[in-house]
């Protein structure tokens, strides 16, 4: 069994929760994936995943088949193993990373340096496939061709089709019955080509859709019609997957537009700068207000890290450059946030997505 069934549980307008069947098991839609760029959540292991409730991790394929090679992972048992991770796997194709290292992109794939040894690499539309299939996680992606915004016309039209050239090639590469495809919706900001995008990959036929080339430089106001026209045209029972979104407010709103995956390195790559995820908004602990502040980062937050430490005591870490306030703070803003779509998928089985979405925007918007 390939293709991952979505059961659809309930709605509240477009916004849906359901439950996401692969050949591993079950998870939770909509719901966020934290990045695991090299093999792990900077700063945090799999015992923390498990804790904190995670169902899925991403790893990228770029930087693993690199370091320490997809035949290397392969022969621990695949990326969930080589991790000690017993949760759902997924992998990018590696596509974004490529491209913004400015490769040579010809129709049949792409050439480009490798940023630990200088190297030249190619990758292709079957390489990427036998590449994830080695990587053993449970989603891998097709791909894709990502311009970055603002691009000309001609641009984001040869960038969309060669995107559909690329997932078709994908698609007959892909042998791995116990592992998922998704395809990748693209077009820029034109809702017209992002229609035509979701149209022709539905035709093609993939286990789930992911929709990129947004959170590339555009307003959210520019992006979310882009996403609804792309939405329209996905089948109803596969996952959608907006990539690489994860600030609280294009959560929600992606959420009511019916989008039931996310991924992001934002929770991260913030927190060990300083940086809290919190009802209030963003708290920025280095500030010397919170020397001697006993209160937790966020009182609503459920999270070990503001159970047990005090604003003060991050603080006091940080300026002491000591190591363990990037953890704290990065685990603290990726419970935060499963903590938000915990409450996201509450809301819309309730139908109160309204109320949770206006309090989100109020503060974050």
């Amino acid at each position: 069994m390939r293709p991952i069934h979505l059961e659809v549980t309930a709605q509240d307008g477009a916004a849906r929760r359901g439950v996401a069947t692969t050949a591993r098991g079950t998870y939770q839609t909509p719901l966020f994936m934290p990045v695991g760029t090299r093999g792990a959540i900077k700063y945090l292991s799999a015992s923390d995943y498990e804790r904190l409730g995670a169902e899925i991790v991403l790893g990228n394929t770029y930087h693993l088949m690199l370091r320490p090679g997809a035949e290397t992972v392969a022969r621990f048992g695949g990326l969930a193993a080589f991790a000690g991770w017993s949760g759902h796997t997924l992998t990018d194709s590696g596509g974004y990373q490529v491209f913004s290292l400015e490769p040579k992109v010809d129709d049949d794939g792409v050439t480009f340096r490798s940023t630990y040894d200088g190297s030249w690499q190619r990758l292709t539309p079957e390489t990427a496939v036998s590449t994830q299939e080695l990587l053993g996680a449970d989603i891998q992606m097709v791909l894709d061709v990502c311009a970055p915004l603002p691009s000309a016309p001609a641009v984001i039209r040869l960038a969309h089709d060669r995107t559909l050239a690329w997932a078709e090639r994908a698609k007959a590469t892909h042998r791995r019955e116990d592992q998922s495809l998704f395809g990748i919706v693209q077009g820029g900001l034109d809702p017209l080509l992002r229609a035509e995008s979701a149209q022709r990959l539905a035709e093609i036929g993939f286990d789930g859709y992911g929709i990129g080339g947004l959170s590339v430089g555009e307003t959210r106001a520019e992006m979310l019609p882009a996403l609804a026209a792309a939405i329209e045209h996905l089948p109803a029972d596969r996952p959608r997957y907006l990539m690489g979104v994860g600030d609280p407010a294009s959560l929600v709103e992606a959420v009511a537009l019916g989008v039931d995956q996310f991924d992001c390195v934002l929770q991260t790559r913030i927190g060990r700068h300083g940086t809290a995820l919190t009802w209030a908004g963003k708290l920025h602990i280095k500030n010397a207000k919170h020397a001697l502040d006993d209160s937790p980062l966020d009182a609503e937050c459920p999270c070990e890290v503001c159970a047990r430490h005090s604003r003060g005591y991050i603080r006091h870490l940080f300026q002491v450059n000591e190591p363990t306030a990037a953890r704290l703070l990065s685990l603290h803003n990726v419970a935060w946030t499963l903590d938000l779509m915990h409450r996201v998928r509450e809301a819309i089985s309730t139908g109160t997505l309204a109320s949770l979405r206006a309090r989100v925007l109020e503060v974050w918007g």
